[in-house]
């Protein structure tokens, strides 16, 4: 068996405060303590944002899946998501070209401007209330990436058969009113409710048998000729066929790298009907600087805004250092935009996973054939979600997906 202290995963305090989301309605999972099962073609582990769209590819009323999660379903990482759902990859496509070749790059860019396009239909077809919204991404140049790399950037996207529009910076400041350099207009992006799109998925997931226990702890795996063995914390086995793990950054420990990390980061939530420019409703922003700050609004004029990342993994768990972050993000929203959102009516901190490519870790587990992994490190955690949940549900059924290579463990 695969054994630790904390179970088969690292244990971490995800989230700090108060997320906006955990005072919205329609977040509730219905879930049971204990397996009704022992034996089951695919269990999950992890009922956030990648364990839900895990189940609702998977399910087809015929496989017996489970989902597990240590904690309540939707109440882990998801909750302190901002939920915006951008195709763009936090490396700018012009550089992750260097990294990975230019061919692989356009690959990744194209598979995630599709991923958005699926989960736009896949929300639609459950008819999920999640106040998703399309948008389009206004990337703006800032202190790492000015107006030449912008526009390399949309060049090379172009190139790739992306959209994108290259603003200088008289056409930014007579569209926007904003005061950059250059900027980049480009879709399909959208945002949602994260709380709210991860129970309505786990939800449609059950009306076609998938089953979800909860307050449940997986302490050893073991995979043999026949699947795997899981233990939990009660000492009880159960087996299955595959085991996916969609515990985000509580990540097995064999999948350890020096290719990604966990830092900090901090979002902030305003007052409903905050005065704001009219444009801002159909756009989702963020900055060509590291680290970037990043906005969005809501159905209810709400304004989003988050940023400040830092390098240290527990340093989102410092509440004076917290209340220093909200006003420094606060500072720089107004700055660019004018938009004073006062006294935050909500502000959280949180875990969040980077790597060295901005790309997520979708691969089976190293030395394993039927543990898969998902780790949906990036900005894009929902976006990577929806391609996970494509790629292991056709690497399952034994049909492999042709953009596998691109999200492979870091050797």
């Amino acid at each position: 068996m695969t054994k630790t202290t904390d179970g088969v995963t690292r244990r971490k305090t995800l989230r700090t405060d108060h997320p906006l989301w955990a005072a919205t309605p329609r977040i509730t999972v219905p879930s049971s303590s204990t397996p009704r099962h022992q034996d089951y073609d695919v269990i999950i582990v992890g009922a956030g944002i990648s364990g839900a769209m895990m189940a609702e590819a998977l399910a087809d009323g015929k496989r017996r899946i489970l989902v597990i999660d240590r904690r309540l379903p939707v109440r882990g990482s998801t909750m302190a998501s901002t939920a915006m759902i951008q195709h763009e990859i936090d490396i700018p496509l012009h550089q992750l070209d260097k990294l990975i070749g230019k061919e692989k790059a356009a690959r990744a860019w194209q598979r995630s401007s599709e991923a958005v396009k699926h989960l736009k239909r896949t929300i639609a077809r459950l008819d999920i209330r999640c106040a998703f919204e399309e948008r389009c991404t206004l990337y703006l140049a800032g202190e790492e990436y000015g107006s030449r790399a912008l526009q390399t950037e949309a060049d090379r996207r172009i190139e790739a058969g992306l959209q994108a529009e290259y603003l200088k910076s008289a056409e930014l400041r007579e569209r926007f009113g904003i005061q950059r350099t250059a900027g980049i207009v480009s879709n399909p992006s959208a945002s949602a409710n994260p709380a709210q799109l991860t129970a309505g998925l786990h939800k449609a997931a059950a009306v076609r048998g998938v089953e979800t226990v909860s307050l449940l702890d997986i302490t050893d795996l073991r995979e043999t000729r026949d699947g795997v063995v899981l233990a939990t914390a009660g000492g009880r086995l159960l087996t299955a066929a595959d085991v996916v793990f969609c515990t985000g950054y509580e990540f097995l420990e064999v999948m350890e790298s020096p290719a990604h990390r966990v830092i900090s980061t901090w979002a902030l939530a305003s007052e409903p009907r905050i005065p704001r420019p009219a444009w801002l409703d159909e756009f989702l922003v963020w900055e060509g600087s590291d680290p970037y700050l990043y906005f969005r609004s809501t159905p209810d004029g709400r304004i989003i805004a988050g940023g400040e990342d830092e390098a240290d993994p527990v340093a989102h768990l410092d509440q004076d250092k917290a209340k220093a972050k909200f006003a420094r993000i606060a500072e720089k929203l107004k700055d660019l935009t004018g938009i004073d959102i006062g006294k935050p009516a909500y502000g959280w901190a949180a875990a969040f996973g980077t790597t060295t490519t901005g790309l997520p870790i979708i691969d089976r587990t190293p030395g394993m054939d039927h543990v898969h992994a998902v780790m949906g490190f990036g900005g894009n955690g929902i976006t990577f979600s929806a391609i996970a949940s494509e790629l292991v549900a056709s690497r399952i059924a034994g049909q492999p997906d042709p953009e596998e290579d691109l999200f492979r463990y870091p050797e």
